[in-house]
């Protein structure tokens, strides 16, 4: 008795410190971006296969990390997440070319997404139901840490040693995490059931396809004849995927979740609406070096507002929920949202520096809302089976939205700034700036998904949903449900 709360203790930290090293290196790498393109000899305009090989794998990988856990153990699945992760933290330092580079993310992405889900299914069968809330706000805590410190330290890694260094200092962590794995993460497993694995290929394939063909706009110098292909072969995949759903008798995602009207209305706001706020993080840091001039250090700061108004926005949920219902919540943010990514096509190097830091300070505080209520509207109305399936859908979607959103971003970004015939200095502004229009009325548009929800009446006091429980920011990849389907 007296060793297990020190055992338990041990395994909250271990799963956080897994936690924090993925939603760091989520964040760290944007502001690195330019340094890397430097050190590889490639246009920092043309990097988005770094971000896009990580967040597309995790996407792929999420479905499948529960059943892995069930089969295997959590302990041996949790140890190679660890272990890939290192590796492909490793093989990134040493990459010598853009194509390596992306190949390494890949293997990196493997082990990150099956981190958090694992993690958080050890510590559901370790903690009674009465002390689970209370251990998992405790592991995702650095999942709101993470996009905080991230950038700056991304920036003053580059600029007081290399770019490589945002990859090595995994090493050390990854050793530490990997040896307290085989120490105090218990070896958890559970009968399973037949794996989807039909079903899992073709929703696969269509993600990766759909997401290269949007990438061969910008990346990867496909002709636009072998950019359809994949297009079509993506779409007719995931057509492939639904058949076999409405048939087959145990389906990867149940098709009774598209039953649920807010889940079937949250889940398409979500995949519209984060394509635009996922390649936020991946624009701003490129605008603030390749445009105006600032250090890798300063553009990291910068982001610190984008962060701390997310943070601080989330008790507003709440209220304005129980105010106003989710419906015209979700309707005005989206659209403020939307304004408040296109209101950077004003920025210039004119502009004084608080208001920048005002405006980047405004977009966090609109954008974490946004997720937040997104979140929750989708996963209220879930019970009993289709909670897991659901919930593991909308980790899927939010990862895919996060590749789509840089893919699409990196398109029209390189499509104006060769209509401008610049891809260097303040000359790429004006290239910037119509792609933030351009992101800004795609998030905005998709206001009209959240207008199919119904109006709400005010709930009685007391009655009001509390989205803080059910969704956070970046740590959102599963909840509880989720992880053990």
């Amino acid at each position: 008795m007296s060793d297990r709360p020190t055992s338990s203790r041990a395994l909250l930290w271990l799963v956080a410190l897994g936690v924090f090293m993925q939603m760091l290196d989520s964040t760290i790498v944007n502001t690195a971006l330019p340094a890397m393109a430097s050190g590889l000899g490639e246009s920092p305009l043309r990097m988005q296969s770094v971000v896009i090989a990580y967040a597309l794998t995790m996407a792929m990988l999420i479905p499948a990390s529960g059943w892995l856990a069930d089969r295997f153990g959590t302990r041996r699945v949790f140890f190679s997440a660890i272990a890939l992760f290192t590796l492909g933290s490793l093989l990134c330092a040493q990459s010598q070319s853009l194509g390596q580079l992306a190949a390494a993310r890949v293997v990196q992405g493997v082990g990150g997404a099956m981190l958090l889900p694992v993690g958080r299914l050890a510590v559901l069968r370790s903690f009674p139901r009465g002390e689970f809330l209370r251990a998992m706000s405790f592991v995702t805590l650095p999942g709101l840490i993470g996009p905080l410190v991230g950038p700056t330290l991304g920036g003053w890694l580059v600029q007081a040693a290399s770019w490589h260094w945002i990859f090595l200092i995994n090493l050390p962590v990854g050793a530490v995490a990997a040896a307290a794995t085989l120490r105090f993460m218990p070896d958890a497993r559970s009968a399973v059931a037949r794996f989807d694995l039909g079903g899992y290929l073709m929703l696969s394939f269509s993600m990766v396809a759909i997401s290269l063909a949007l990438d061969g706009l910008s990346g990867l110098g496909l002709r636009h004849a072998g950019m359809l292909m994949l297009l079509f072969f993506g779409m007719a995949s995931f057509v492939a995927y639904w058949l076999h759903a409405t048939r087959s008798p145990a389906p990867l995602f149940p098709i009774r979740l598209f039953g649920v009207h807010t889940y079937r209305v949250g889940l398409l706001g979500n995949l519209f609406a984060r394509i635009g706020s996922g390649s936020m993080p991946f624009l701003i840091p490129l605008l603030l070096q390749v445009s105006l001039g600032y250090s890798p250090m300063e553009a990291g700061l910068m982001m610190v507002p984008v962060a701390l108004a997310g943070m601080v926005s989330k008790r507003m949920v709440v209220p304005l929920v129980r105010e106003f219902g989710y419906r015209r919540v979700l309707l005005c943010n989206t659209v403020l949202v939307g304004l408040a990514m296109a209101s950077f096509a004003l920025i210039s190097p004119a502009q004084p520096p608080w208001l920048r830091v005002a405006q980047l300070a405004f977009f966090g505080m609109v954008n974490s809302l946004q997720f937040t209520a997104m979140n929750t509207i989708t996963l209220r109305d879930l019970e009993g089976d289709l909670a897991s399936g659901g919930n593991s859908l909308l980790s899927m979607v939010m990862m895919l939205s996060m590749s789509l959103g840089v893919a699409t971003a990196s398109g029209l970004l390189a499509a104006f700034s060769d209509l401008l015939g610049f891809e260097h200095g303040a000359a790429v502004l004006p290239a910037f700036h119509a792609t933030f229009v351009c992101v800004g009325l795609v998030t905005a548009m998709s206001a009209w998904i959240f207008w199919q929800l119904q109006a709400e009446r005010r709930p009685p006091p007391g009655k009001a949903p509390s989205p803080a429980d059910a969704a956070d920011d970046g740590a959102v990849l599963a909840d509880r449900q989720s992880l053990n389907p």
